[in-house]
């Protein structure tokens, strides 16, 4: 028995699928779900702008400060400037910490961040004195980079003193006062903790002439900052082996010495 025509299947197929689609319709029916997607979004896009621009939600009422040490907490806000009552995304926190670092010199860096919904937070870390500076009866605070941050009219405790007394030699015009700044920082950092706990000066008289001044009357010399460690080491030693001394030279480490008593 013969079977269906090609004729005969595709009507039972245009049967069972019902009758075709106006293609217009389905095109209509398209476009009205984009209108309606498109329509939503900037509807979306126009609330979040309104409500992070135009509402009154989401606006700076408050300015939280943290890690200060001789800093007050007043003089870092009056510092930021923080435009009170401004929307919280409009604040330029980039422009604000640089700023805070102009306006205020012991401040090595500073966290601007946004606390929503109505804060900023200042999170500063201040520079920390390794060397101080007597000029004029007032005393200049040096940090581990050997930048001149802060003016103070009492020393800080525990911190030694820088003493200059250079020539103005070949030596001078080649380093520079900056340059032997920055070698007398890298020795201060270099002294054993229970050395540095009685480092009362640190003389520079050239790049590879520092020496320390202790309490009681005690000497190193140090030499240039080159070795720092092994010198360290070194003086270590070289107390355990000789208290009663007065004057050490760790200026070669390989071959140190003592004398006085």
């Amino acid at each position: 028995m013969a079977g269906p025509t090609t004729a005969e299947r595709g009507e039972r197929q245009q049967l069972k699928s019902g009758p075709p689609r106006p293609p217009r319709l389905g095109r209509l029916r398209r476009l009205r779900v984009l209108i309606i997607l498109s329509l939503a979004v900037v509807l979306a896009g126009g609330g979040s702008i309104w409500l992070l621009y135009g509402s009154s939600w989401l606006r700076v009422d408050h300015v939280s400060v943290s890690g200060t040490r001789v800093l007050t907490e007043a003089q870092v806000r009056e510092a930021a400037d923080v435009p009170l009552g401004s929307p919280l995304i409009s604040v330029d926190t980039d422009a604000m910490a640089a700023r805070l670092r102009r306006k205020l010199p012991r401040i090595d860096s500073v966290d601007v961040v946004r606390s929503w919904p109505h804060g900023i937070g200042l999170k500063v870390t201040e520079r920390t004195p390794v060397l101080i500076v007597g000029i004029g009866g007032k005393f200049v605070e040096v940090d581990d980079e050997g930048v001149r941050f802060a003016t103070v009219p009492h020393p800080p405790k525990g911190v030694p003193a820088l003493e200059l007394t250079v020539s103005r030699s070949a030596g001078m015009r080649r380093f520079g006062t900056g340059r032997l700044v920055r070698e007398a920082v890298q020795v201060a950092q270099d002294i054993p903790a229970a050395v540095a706990r009685d480092t009362r000066t640190v003389k520079v008289r050239s790049y590879d002439s520092i020496s320390l001044e202790l309490s009681g009357g005690r000497t190193v010399v140090w030499g240039s900052s080159e070795k720092g460690r092994a010198k360290a080491v070194t003086l270590t030693a070289l107390m355990k082996a000789a208290p009663g001394a007065r004057h050490f030279d760790v200026s070669v480490p390989s071959a140190p010495a003592s004398a006085g008593s």
